[in-house]
């Protein structure tokens, strides 16, 4: 078996942070996931044009409706977190901020994943 490291690598102790590959499977799931369900989000907008607040909120508290929109929520701000995350590792090169600006980009991602969650929850089981 053949050593990828170089002999740099070696002496520094750096090489695979063995994250690259769960990483890639994590955005390649959440892009299949968003991709049904951005047609069915679609489908669903598009189903409620025109009706008036009672008709939406209604549509909304379905358990398969609410179960859909949550799951679209969580794929949408986690696979935006990966996505955010690769650019920020590419192109930030100075380690304080782009530790900050990673922090951030998490701490965004997740508060805007319960503050949906916890509509939809509301909606769903009547205020």
């Amino acid at each position: 078996m053949s050593n990828f490291r170089t002999p740099l690598k070696n002496v520094r102790g750096l090489g695979s942070a063995k994250s690259g590959t769960v990483h890639f499977i994590h955005q390649r799931l959440t892009a299949t996931a968003l991709v049904a369900l951005t047609l069915w989000f679609l489908c669903f907008v598009v189903s409620l044009l025109g009706a008036d607040y009672v008709t939406a909120v209604g549509a909304v508290a379905k358990p398969w409706n609410a179960i859909a929109l949550v799951g679209f929520l969580v794929a949408m701000f986690w696979h935006a977190q990966l996505g955010l995350q690769v650019v920020l590792e590419d192109y930030i090169h100075n380690s304080l901020l782009a530790l900050a600006l990673q922090t951030t980009v998490k701490f965004v991602a997740v508060l805007g994943a319960l503050v949906s969650i916890f509509a939809v929850a509301r909606i769903a089981l009547g205020n």
